[in-house]
């Protein structure tokens, strides 16, 4: 089973900078663990999607224990047993692993999956409130045909979902509720863009005249040469093609330029700017077919020629008019978006207090922990709405 938790693209982590402000925990009802802008998230329904999380972890890590143990501090008595009852058995000669070496991993995963859990829920409740903020809607049975598809195609047969209900520890309720998240997020993002999606003439004209290079195919030209370190080495070469010797077989025996000397002296497709500039200049003015050099140049002395001609072409304004708007649209899009997403970290960070104790980067309180930070592994993370797209997956078979 995947990622369970996760309902959509959990890039938050990499596009926000920790906000490094005291430590608060007013606010919070005595049964809540945070409170988003008035709304609580209970101590009941963290440790609900603690139970999810771990059971995922457990999943993914291909653990065999038929229910997984979410790690209890501050003693972690079972999760040390749980541990101590599912380890493989030490090698011989090697002693068990200790009481105090078993609480440091129950300890570790504790952090790990608060982390990932808060992160999830608070997020769920920033999705939330931004809706509402935006009069974005999605109606129950919006989120009940589009659970009802999910649902189809990855089981369709019943009992494989009331398999996954139960190895997950998740609800439909649950489901529901990651299904109208996404649903919410897609059309915030819908929202944010609209009005980025105009671009009139006159801007796709303006880029158009100062980026033509990106609309043309520019001249190419393939070239024979051969390369000598001195004036007189270049000029004998060319007598000895003059006087009827093939080109290739002298630029194979005297040439000193490497890349094209084992193919006879053969440089193809040759776009102006590529070589050194005299060179450049030469072949670019130089008629088809007429052996001409020395050309001096840093590098030494070059005889060349010419042998093909391919004339480069230039889209019209009206033939590159769809693509200009494209990547106007795009940018402006991409822009209104990025926008958002600083804004919306911003503005629900402020709203997020935390209990001592439940402080994640989320929170209003967060500072950057001086130790690295824990690794994460198969649970949710932070997110915006802005960075959905498309509907992820919110049932997964094993």
């Amino acid at each position: 089973m995947s990622k369970v938790l996760r309902f959509i693209p959990a890039l938050g982590a990499v596009l926000f900078a920790a906000v490094g402000l005291a430590a608060c925990g007013g606010g919070i009802p005595g049964n809540a663990v945070v409170n988003v802008g008035g709304t609580p998230i209970t101590t009941a329904t963290f440790s609900h999607w603690m139970s999810v999380a771990a059971a995922s972890t457990a999943s993914a890590s291909g653990a065999a224990a038929p229910k997984p143990v979410v790690p209890d501090p501050p003693t972690y008595t079972a999760c040390i047993a749980h541990l101590q009852a599912t380890a493989p058995k030490p090698a011989k000669g090697q002693a068990p692993p200790t009481p105090t070496l078993l609480k440091s991993e129950c300890e570790q995963q504790y952090k790990m999956l608060q982390q990932e859990v808060l992160g999830f829920l608070i997020s769920s409740q920033w999705v939330i409130g931004e809706a509402s903020s935006l009069g974005v809607n999605v109606s129950d049975k919006e989120v009940k045909k589009r659970f009802e598809q999910i649902k189809s195609q990855q089981f369709p047969k019943p009992a494989e979902f009331e398999k996954f209900l139960a190895n997950s520890g998740q609800t439909v309720s649950d489901l529901l509720l990651r299904v109208k998240l996404n649903l919410l997020s897609s059309k915030i993002q819908q929202k944010i863009v609209k009005s980025k999606s105009n671009v009139t003439q006159a801007q796709i004209a303006k880029y158009y005249n100062e980026h033509q290079s990106r609309f043309g195919v520019p001249e190419k030209r393939s070239v024979e040469i051969i390369l000598t370190k001195t004036e007189a080495a270049a000029k004998k070469a060319k007598r000895e093609v003059e006087s009827s010797k093939n080109f290739a077989s002298v630029a194979k025996r005297v040439s000193v330029d490497p890349v094209s000397k084992s193919n006879g002296g053969l440089l193809p497709e040759v776009v102006k700017g590529q070589e050194e500039k005299a060179l450049d200049t030469a072949i670019f003015s130089a008629s088809k077919n007429v052996l001409s050099g020395p050309v001096k140049t840093p590098f030494g002395y070059y005889v060349f020629e010419v042998k093909t001609v391919t004339a480069g072409s230039q889209q019209t304004l009206a033939q590159a008019q769809a693509s200009v708007k494209a990547q106007l649209v795009a940018t402006a899009q991409q822009g209104a978006l990025s926008k958002f997403v600083k804004d919306f970290k911003t503005k629900w960070t402020s709203k997020t207090e935390c209990r001592s104790g439940y402080v994640v980067t989320d929170c209003k309180g967060y500072k950057a922990p001086k130790t690295p930070s824990v690794p994460t592994t198969a649970t949710p993370q932070t997110s915006t709405p802005a960075q959905t797209t498309t509907a992820p997956t919110t049932t997964t078979k094993k």
